[in-house]
């Protein structure tokens, strides 16, 4: 796979990851629980996200409650919360560093050299990215782990369990860390020692080329 491909499948990679980071970001199913009385035409399904939690009944009722407070929120929600608007930050600043340093593009510098750096700090700016969610997503999934088998004395129904923003947490993890690698692999050192090469070439080819004529 050549340089140019390498980086446009790392930038796709990078940039679905972002998207999905934003999506789980957003979604309220980072934990969930349903609960089935006597009778399951009073089932009730229970979401917590980081911003709002959420009841759906078996009817098709939904009704979502922003959380009331940031201060009487757990630590371990404000730190994930805090996690993932620092890797869609990341991520926004990758995407545009990215853009610029990819050799596909015709934005900024001229010099593959310079591109290829560019293109560097972009991947390292997804990895980044991708670790902070990684770690937000984590942190969250081992409390949830820990509350589970904590209650012993409520029913297993009406436990939290990992919910579905979760694993596309993970997966935006994975997306944006395979991205940024991709980009890593721009190295400008090969570059910058095929053009002394060439220099090199031109300046030795010259006098010998003089000698002929004369």
């Amino acid at each position: 796979m050549g340089g140019g491909a390498r980086e446009l499948c790392g930038y796709l990679a990078a940039l679905g990851g972002w998207v999905s980071a934003l999506a789980a970001a957003v979604l309220p199913q980072w934990r969930q629980s349903s609960y089935a009385g006597d009778a399951i035409i009073t089932a009730v399904g229970l979401h917590e996200g980081l911003w709002m939690s959420c009841a759906a009944q078996s009817t098709g009722q939904v009704q979502c409650r922003l959380h009331d407070s940031l201060l009487s929120l757990d630590v371990h929600i404000q730190t994930s919360r805090a996690l993932m608007v620092i890797s869609l930050l990341l991520g926004f600043f990758g995407i545009i560093v990215s853009v610029v340093g990819m050799k596909c593009t015709k934005v900024g510098e001229e010099d593959p050299v310079t591109k290829s750096r560019i293109a560097v700090a972009g991947g390292v700016l997804f990895i980044l990215s991708g670790l902070c969610s990684l770690a937000a997503v984590s942190l969250y999934a081992t409390q949830v782990t820990y509350e589970f088998f904590r209650e012993s004395a409520v029913p297993i129904n009406a436990r939290y369990e990992f919910g579905s923003a979760l694993f596309v947490g993970w997966g935006a993890a994975g997306l944006s860390m395979l991205g940024g690698s991709l980009l890593c692999c721009s190295c400008p050192a090969k570059e910058r020692r095929g053009q002394q090469y060439q220099q090199q070439y031109h300046r030795q080819s010259q006098p010998s080329t003089s000698r002929e004529y004369v």
